[in-house]
């Protein structure tokens, strides 16, 4: 029977099933329909714990238990800290428990599950504390690895983040290549809210103070300024003043990011909590 300690924050249906897609993709990719071929010559049954080599924010527990489930129904998967907890060097993550030849083949999947996922939650948890106190949300992007999303965006979240839009189906966007292929941003929202249902936002990504100028006047709910310097930032959010959402996005690193808040920006996006986020060195002991 495979447990988890996060079941006192549910994830949502959609969560868990991302999860065990993606696990089924890793077991598959790593045992190819071989199985292992050094771990199916062990008997008996064992147990192992997952110990951080370095502090961390935890995430990746569903796939662990969806790859172990997967694996073999006798695994059991025990998560002492949940996701979204802080974790220090040396302690107690967890513990895996069943027939050696499904433990080893859990092994590799596993670690590779929590060492990336908790590296997004820990850069992430940098973020937010960078930007602390300012009233500022730092969100994602979607600059996420193909058919890890939900994953990645959970761990954001985990990290004290916002997942921001998920798809391009949840929310307009209208970025530069919409603006020039309309011929400028009024044509572009024109065209875009005609086909947009009344419960869907429009957001436009804005270069210069013109932009901005011309995005407010056709009304819309999101003004995001793209790579844009601190004076253009302070700027924009003085003549805005609080007709639109403003986000500010592009080119933002974690020793900008506590300026660009104190502006008085509302939402600060950034795809390096994902692309530039390392992996958290997290290992396997038998006990």
């Amino acid at each position: 029977m495979t447990t988890s300690a996060d079941a006192g924050r549910r994830p949502g249906a959609a969560l868990e099933m991302a999860a065990r897609d993606a696990a089924v993709r890793a077991l598959r990719e790593d045992l190819a329909g071989y199985g292992d071929l050094t771990g199916r010559v062990f008997e008996g049954g064992g147990r192992a714990t997952f110990v951080p080599r370095q502090d961390g924010v935890l995430s990746g527990t569903l796939p662990v238990v969806a790859a172990a489930r997967e694996l073999d129904d006798r695994l059991g998967v025990d998560f002492q800290r949940r996701d979204g907890d802080r974790f220090t060097a040396g302690e107690r993550l967890g513990v895996v428990e069943g027939p050696l030849t499904s433990l080893f083949a859990l092994e590799r999947t596993a670690l590779n599950f929590l060492g990336h996922l908790s590296g997004i939650a820990t850069e992430t948890a940098r973020y937010v504390e960078a930007a602390a106190g300012t009233g500022a949300t730092i969100a994602a992007t979607r600059k996420t690895t193909p058919g890890l999303r939900a994953l990645e965006k959970a761990a954001v979240e985990h990290g004290g983040g916002s997942g921001h839009r998920f798809g391009l189906f949840d929310a307009a966007m209208i970025k530069d290549n919409h603006i020039a292929a309309a011929g400028g941003i009024a044509a572009a929202v024109e065209t875009v809210r005609e086909r947009l249902g009344h419960m869907h936002l429009i957001e436009v990504e804005t270069e210069g103070m013109a932009q901005v100028e011309e995005a407010l006047t056709c009304g819309v709910q999101v003004i995001m300024l793209d790579n844009a310097d601190l004076a253009h930032v302070r700027e924009a959010v003085e003549s805005i003043a609080g007709r639109a959402v403003v986000e500010v996005s592009g080119g933002v690193t974690l020793d900008r990011v506590r300026a660009l808040a104190e502006v008085g920006v509302d939402i600060v996006s950034a795809g390096a909590l994902i692309t530039q986020a390392g992996w958290i060195d997290i290992g396997l002991d038998m006990e």
